[in-house]
């Protein structure tokens, strides 16, 4: 490829994950544009060496000129999960952000690559009625305005059985799943669009799960876990040091066969509709659960309520595909300074369906620096201490009342 391609010559980036949607818009842009595809599938989890060699041999089949993989799972964790875990981020009280979150960096990555070979032209699968097409466009017109976009399943609306036909009817390979559940997987987890998901009425059926299935009519028997934290991030694993992503990803092999992390989340969307999706996210479920307790041992109330008020709006600005904007730099910052005593260990028991803390350790444990034990005795307080704080706090209460009767 030359370094100043012609505009006929220059390639079309195309977001890969390997499902229909793009699958299907491989050979549809060669044949509408007439230009060369390139593929690019930012790694941001759940890719292994055998499903990377599957995508690459997928894009080739479907006619792309090139396939690109960019390992993005260090920098995914750095600038995203990292503060959703600091912050306990979960939508609607459930669902961890899976996927959705990873977006911007995905979008960040190929904007730099489109930049970098010169070409004018990315385009993505995303639909008219999913959260998706708002992540990415607004990433993409943020970094690079003068991109131009095209996302023809949003802006011809094409349903996914024409898409299946056109592959079929050209002998093109068809994704694993087809056109009955779009998957998608990332390093915080997986979620499941199917028919069911479609109403608020019932589940998935259990061959559609993917890290879970069978967890409850094949029952492992309980295990025990601690994992670590260091400044509110995850250190270790069983007492071995290991990176943050060898952590997330050895806790999703340990977790998924339970069962832990699976759920259906009933949401709003960014485009103000309600939306509902299976999820399976263990280690993001290990790791929220156990971060919480550990934070309720080194974080006074007040760090812990002001934290909170935060946490949630930085999640909503995620899952609305805002992570550029400055605020979400402040809400940071805040998350990083809330975490300078949150170090310890979390020991954990798994069993089918069920993540139980057993308890707590840290070095700035709030709750060891006490004389006092809680329900027994008194520590740096006498009983009269204790009486004259009961009647004190009780002065609000009895001045409304009294101020209340003393109406006519």
């Amino acid at each position: 490829m030359t370094a100043n391609p012609t505009r006929a010559d220059q390639p079309i980036l195309l977001a890969f994950s390997g499902g229909l949607d793009t699958s299907f818009l491989v050979p549809w842009l060669k044949e509408i544009y007439e230009r060369p595809v390139i593929t690019v599938t930012v790694d941001t989890g759940g890719i292994d060496a055998a499903a990377a060699r599957s995508l690459a041999e997928r894009s080739a089949r479907l006619g792309a000129v090139e396939h690109r993989l960019v390992d993005a799972r260090g920098a995914y964790f750095e600038q995203v999960l990292k503060f959703l875990v600091m912050g306990n981020v979960r939508r609607g009280g459930l669902y961890p952000l899976c996927v959705g979150a990873e977006r911007v960096l995905q979008a960040q990555t190929i904007a730099q690559m489109a930049l970098t070979l010169g070409t004018d032209r990315v385009a993505h699968g995303c639909t008219a009625a999913g959260n998706d097409q708002v992540r990415f466009e607004v990433a993409l017109r943020t970094l690079a305005p003068d991109l131009e976009i095209i996302a023809p399943v949003r802006d011809r609306a094409f349903k996914r059985p024409e898409q299946l036909s056109y592959l079929e009817e050209r002998g093109l390979p068809i994704p694993p799943f087809g056109a009955a559940y779009s998957v998608n997987r990332g390093l915080w987890g997986v979620t499941i669009g199917g028919q069911e998901t479609l109403t608020s009425a019932g589940s998935i059926p259990e061959e559609a799960w993917v890290l879970s299935r069978d967890a409850f009519s094949r029952p492992r028997a309980p295990e025990r876990h601690t994992v670590g934290f260091e400044r509110g991030v995850p250190s270790s694993l069983d007492g071995v040091r290991l990176d943050p992503v060898a952590i997330i990803e050895r806790l999703e092999g340990i977790a998924g066969p339970f069962g832990i992390g699976r759920g259906i989340h009933l949401g709003d969307t960014v485009i103000g509709t309600k939306g509902r999706v299976a999820f399976e996210a263990p280690a993001a479920e290990i790791l929220l659960t156990a971060h919480r307790e550990l934070e309720k041992l080194v974080l006074t109330g007040r760090q812990a309520r002001i934290k909170d008020t935060v946490a949630q709006p930085y999640g909503d600005l995620l899952h609305e595909g805002q992570h550029l904007d400055p605020v979400c730099r402040d809400i940071e910052a805040l998350l990083i300074s809330s975490q300078a005593r949150v170090t310890g260990e979390a020991h954990l028991l798994l069993r089918p369906g069920s993540l139980f803390v057993e308890g707590v350790t840290s070095p700035y444990s709030l709750m060891a620096a006490s004389k006092g034990v809680y329900g027994e005795a008194a520590g740096e307080w006498t009983p009269a201490d204790a009486l004259g704080y009961s009647k004190m706090l009780a002065l609000t209460g009895i001045f409304h009342k009294r101020a209340g009767s003393a109406r006519p």
